[in-house]
C-alpha cells in the first residue's frame, strides 16, 4: 500500500501539492472561530454533586448573587481605609453600576476586611455565560472604568474574580503561544541545520508543517461546532508544538531513510518511492498509536480532555497525511538538491558513533537492558510523593497577574475561603415547605466541622423549599485542605439533613472536588484503554504477542519515571504544593503515545535487519546504527519543542512543558536507544511469536541482500533496478 502511494506521490507531485493548497484555502476560509471556556464548573458532567448544587442554584435563587468580578480598594499608602475613602469607594461602586455593562448584572458593596484596609465591590454577571468571550470583554472594560473611577482618589483598585481570571488568563495565553510559536520555530530550524548542513531541507517542514496547521486547526474548530465540545486556551498552545513536534519527527523518518536510499545508488525518484515504502508503515503505525491514545480522551469525563482528544488526534492525522503525500511530493520536485550545499548525504560516515552504540549493545544486551531499566525504575519511585493541584486559573498565568494579586490579598486580608465560599442547599423532598426551626442546628452542625470559619442561613426561596447555607472555609478555594474539608462539609450536610430533606453542596471547593473525583476515574478508564488499543496496534504491526506486552511495559517505565523527575523537580526541588490535576493524563498520553513512535521506528528495524539473516544480537546492533540516528534527532527536537512551553511563564505549560519533554527523551534515548533493542535482543526469536517477522525472506538471486549489502541492511529495497525504477 505504502508503495502504491509513494509512486502516486512521486509520478503526480505537483497535482499532489495543489490539492493540498486547495484544501488549506477551502477548509481555513470556511472553519468556523474556535471558543475558549475557562469555567472550570463546565469541565464535569452534570451528574456531579457540585454541578446538581449550581443548577438547583439557578432554579431555586435565580437572582442570588454570586459574584463573577471583584473591585478590591486599599490606600496607597497602605494605611486603613479613612471615611473619605469609604465614600470614594461607595461613589465607585454606584458609578461603575450606572454604566450598565454588557453582561453585568448587579454591582454593590462588599464588606470591609477585619483591619479596615480593603473594601470591595463585588458584580455579578450572567451565569450562563461564565468564562465565555463576552465576560472576558465584561472584565477588560470593567477593569478599565474602575481604575478611571479612582483617579483623584488614594485608592488603589484592582479587579479580580472569575472574569478577571479569565481575561488575565487570555493574555497570559496569546504571550505563551507567541513564546512557545518562536521557539519551536527556532529550534526546529538550529537543529535541522545542524543536522544536514542545509538551508532547504532546515526551512522545508516549517513551511510544510504550517500549511498543515492551517488545515488542522480549521478541522478542529469545525469538530469542536459539531460535537459541542468545551474549548480552553491552554489547548493552542499544546497544538503548536505537537503539529511542529510531530510533524517534524515525521519529515525526519522520511528524510532519513530518502538519504540512505540515495547511498544505496538509488535514482532519486526511485528513492523517494522507496522511502515511502519502507518507513511509511512505521510512520502509519506510530501516528496511529498515538492517534488511538489521544482518542482515548473521549472517555474522560472532563470536558476539557474530550475536547484536547480530539483536537490533538486531527492534528496527528493531517500530519500523518502529509508526512505521506505532501513532503514526499515536495522532496521528489526538488531531488537531492534539498541537501545543497552540503555533499556529505552522498556517504555514510565512518566509524559513526551509533554504529559503536549499536555494537556494545550488540555485544552485551544483559547489560545495557538492567541499566537502563534501572535508571526508569529509580527514577520511577518519586511517584510515590505525587500531589495533585486543582487551581486552573493561576495554574493557567503566572502569578503577577492583577487577578492573581486579588485572590493572594484576598486571602491575608480576609478568610482565605471568603473569596470563593461554600454554598450548602437544603431542599423538601416532599414539595412542602421546610422547618425553619431546624435551621439554626443544622447551620450549628455545617460551622462544627474541622475547616470551616463560619457557617450562617443566607436565604430560602419564596416557596419556602430551599434554604442556602453560606459556609465560608478557612482556606482557598483550591487548597487540599479546602478540597478535603468540602468533602466533610458534604458528609455532614447529607448526614445532618432533617427527615424529608436532602442536601447539595456547591461552590468551587465542592467542584474541585469532583474534579479530583473525575480525574481518579479517568486513570482507572483512560489508561489501560489508551495501553490496550497501542498494544493492538503494535500487534497488528509486528504480528507479535509477546513483543507488545515489554514494549508497553517499557513505555509505562518511561512514564513512572518521566512523572518521578516531575515530582522531585517541582515539589521537592521548587517547594510546589503539587502538580497541576491533568498532568498525569496528559504525560501519560504524550509520553506513552510519542515515546511508542521511538519504539516502532527501532523495533521495525530490527525487524528488517532480522529479516536479512542477521542473528538477534546482530540486528539490534544493526537496528541501532541505521536507526538511531533518527531517534535521536527527533527525540531531541521534539522534546525540545515541548521544553518551549516553559516559557509560557505560567505552571501548568511550565510542568506540562517539562515532564513531555522528559518523558520523550527517555523515551528516544533510553528506552528506543538501549531498553528496547537489548530486550529484543535478549528475547531472540521468541519475540516475534507466533507471526515469526523476524524470518528472512526469499529474494531474488542476485540481488545481494546479504548481510553485506550497501544498503546497510535495507535490503528489500536493495534489488537491482533499471533507469526507469523497475524493480529487479
Amino acid at each position: 500500500m505504502f508503495r502504491r502511494i509513494g509512486n502516486v506521490v512521486v509520478r503526480h507531485p505537483v497535482w499532489t501539492i495543489v490539492a493540498w493548497l486547495i484544501a488549506a484555502v477551502a477548509i481555513v476560509a470556511t472553519a468556523p472561530s474556535l471558543p475558549s471556556n475557562s469555567d472550570e464548573s463546565s469541565f464535569l458532567p452534570r451528574s456531579y454533586e457540585s454541578i446538581k448544587a449550581a443548577e438547583l442554584q439557578e432554579k431555586a435563587f435565580p437572582s442570588a448573587f454570586t459574584p463573577s468580578a471583584i473591585a478590591l480598594y486599599q490606600r496607597t499608602d497602605g494605611g486603613r481605609l479613612t471615611a473619605a475613602d469609604q465614600k470614594d469607594v461607595a461613589r465607585i461602586t454606584s458609578e461603575l453600576g450606572a454604566k450598565h455593562i454588557d453582561q453585568v448584572q448587579k454591582v454593590v458593596p462588599g464588606r470591609p476586611s477585619k483591619d479596615g484596609k480593603y473594601a470591595m465591590t463585588l458584580v455579578q454577571m450572567d451565569s450562563k455565560n461564565a468564562g465565555q468571550p463576552q465576560q472576558v470583554d465584561a472584565a477588560k472594560e470593567l477593569r478599565k472604568d474602575v481604575k478611571d473611577l479612582a483617579k483623584g482618589t488614594r485608592l488603589d483598585v484592582k479587579l479580580g474574580g472569575s472574569a478577571a481570571q479569565a481575561l488575565d488568563q487570555e493574555d497570559s495565553s496569546k504571550r505563551g503561544q507567541a513564546l512557545i510559536g518562536i521557539g519551536t520555530f527556532v529550534i526546529i530550524l538550529v537543529t535541522l541545520l545542524i543536522i544536514f548542513r542545509a538551508p532547504i531541507l532546515a526551512v522545508l517542514p516549517l513551511l510544510l508543517i504550517g500549511l498543515v496547521s492551517a488545515i488542522a486547526n480549521g478541522l478542529i474548530a469545525y469538530a469542536t461546532k459539531l460535537f459541542d465540545l468545551q474549548a480552553n486556551s491552554s489547548i493552542s498552545s499544546i497544538l503548536i508544538v505537537v503539529l511542529f513536534g510531530v510533524g517534524t519527527d515525521y519529515f525526519l523518518f522520511l528524510m532519513f531513510r530518502y538519504r540512505e536510499r540515495l547511498r544505496a545508488g538509488d535514482e532519486p525518484k526511485q528513492a523517494m518511492v522507496n522511502a515511502v515504502d519502507r518507513v511509511g508503515e512505521a510512520i502509519a503505525s506510530a501516528a496511529g498509536a498515538v492517534i488511538i491514545a489521544f482518542l482515548a480522551l473521549v472517555l474522560s469525563t472532563l470536558g476539557f480532555l474530550k475536547q484536547m482528544g480530539p483536537a490533538l488526534a486531527i492534528a496527528v492525522g493531517a500530519t500523518l497525511i502529509a508526512g505521506l503525500t505532501l513532503i514526499p511530493a515536495v522532496v521528489s520536485l526538488i531531488g537531492p538538491k534539498v541537501f545543497w550545499p552540503s555533499t556529505s548525504w552522498q556517504k555514510e560516515p565512518e566509524n559513526a558513533r551509533f554504529a559503536a552504540l549499536g555494537r556494545g549493545v550488540q555485544r552485551r544486551p544483559a547489560l545495557t537492558a538492567v541499566l537502563s531499566g534501572l535508571v526508569l525504575v529509580v527514577l520511577s519511585l518519586g511517584t510515590l510523593g505525587f500531589n495533585a493541584t486543582f487551581d486552573l486559573a493561576s495554574g493557567s498565568m503566572p502569578k503577577t497577574k492583577e487577578s492573581m494579586v486579588v485572590q493572594d490579598e484576598m486571602q491575608r486580608a480576609y478568610s482565605a475561603g471568603a473569596a470563593a465560599p461554600t454554598d450548602v442547599y437544603l431542599s423538601s423532598t416532599d414539595g412542602k415547605p421546610l422547618d425553619k426551626a431546624a435551621f439554626g442546628a443544622y447551620a450549628q452542625k455545617l460551622g462544627a466541622v474541622e475547616g470551616v470559619a463560619n457557617a450562617r442561613m443566607a436565604q430560602v426561596n419564596k416557596a419556602g423549599t430551599t434554604a442556602d447555607f453560606t459556609v465560608t472555609l478557612k482556606y482557598e478555594a483550591s487548597t487540599d485542605k479546602a478540597i478535603d474539608a468540602v468533602g466533610q462539609v458534604r458528609d455532614v450536610a447529607h448526614s445532618a439533613a432533617p427527615d424529608g430533606t436532602e442536601a447539595l453542596v456547591g461552590g468551587m471547593s465542592s467542584i474541585f472536588k469532583d474534579i479530583d473525583s473525575a480525574v481518579n476515574h479517568d486513570y482507572r478508564t483512560v489508561f489501560p484503554v489508551a495501553a490496550l488499543l497501542i498494544m493492538v496496534i503494535l500487534g497488528l504491526l509486528l504480528r507479535s504477542v509477546v513483543a507488545p506486552w515489554y514494549l508497553i511495559a517499557s513505555v509505562g517505565l518511561g512514564f513512572g519515571a518521566t512523572l518521578g523527575a516531575t515530582v522531585w523537580i517541582f515539589q521537592e526541588g521548587q517547594g510546589h504544593s503539587g502538580l497541576m490535576f491533568m498532568l498525569p493524563v496528559i504525560m501519560y498520553l504524550f509520553v506513552v503515545a510519542i515515546g511508542t513512535d521511538y519504539n516502532i521506528l527501532m523495533i521495525a528495524r530490527l525487524r528488517e535487519e532480522a529479516r536479512e539473516g542477521r542473528d538477534p544480537r546482530e540486528a539490534a546492533g544493526m537496528a541501532l546504527r541505521h536507526a538511531g540516528p533518527t531517534v535521536a534527532a527527533a527525540g531531541f527536537i521534539l522534546a525540545a519543542t515541548f521544553a518551549t512551553m516553559m516559557l509560557a511563564g505560567n505552571a501548568l505549560l511550565t510542568e506540562m512543558g517539562f515532564a513531555v519533554s522528559f518523558g520523550i527523551a527517555v523515551a528516544a534515548f533510553v528506552m528506543a536507544m538501549f531498553f528496547t533493542p537489548s530486550l529484543t535482543a535478549l528475547i531472540g526469536h521468541a519475540a516475534w511469536w507466533p507471526g515469526h517477522g523476524d524470518q528472512a525472506k526469499p529474494t531474488a538471486s542476485g540481488a545481494g541482500t546479504g548481510p553485506g549489502d550497501a544498503s546497510g541492511g535495507d535490503g528489500r529495497d536493495a534489488v537491482t533496478h533499471d533507469p526507469a525504477g523497475r524493480r529487479g
